[in-house]
């Protein structure tokens, strides 16, 4: 085991984990990420991690974006996608403009579980097998 993240060759990540780091960085103030924390090794763990500040911390920080195919990452539904599709606006039809926000982004976790990529690259330029645990 090792300070260097170089040694990291695959990471195991919660499906469940990334997507809800994802949504989380869409509808919250602050960040989320998936990390790693030294001491570093071939296959690591990666969990679910909020932060309000920079992180000077040795961990590896994976973007949920970065975690999941671009094809799903595109099509998450804004809340302003969710208005654009209803033709309204929040003011006028704030209940539900947020019922088929949530319902949207419901449909969207489905798809997102199994849309986990098979490889991520990390800060320092080298790529990791990505590994997913839970269902997809």
């Amino acid at each position: 085991m090792t300070d260097d993240p170089a040694t990291v060759r695959s990471v195991a990540v919660s499906t469940e984990d990334v997507v809800d780091a994802f949504v989380y960085d869409r509808e919250n103030p602050g960040s989320a990420s998936l990390r790693v924390t030294p001491p570093f090794h071939g296959r690591m763990r990666a969990r679910l991690h909020v932060s309000h500040g920079p992180a000077d911390d040795g961990a590896i920080h994976l973007r949920p974006a970065d975690l999941l195919a671009d094809a799903v990452v595109a099509a998450y539904p804004s809340i302003e996608r969710v208005e654009a599709d209803l033709g309204v606006d929040r003011e006028s039809a704030a209940e539900r403009v947020r019922e088929a926000h949530a319902d949207a982004v419901e449909s969207w976790r489905e798809r997102a579980t199994s849309a986990i990529v098979e490889e991520a690259t990390l800060a320092d330029g080298h790529a990791v097998a990505v590994k997913s645990l839970g269902p997809p």
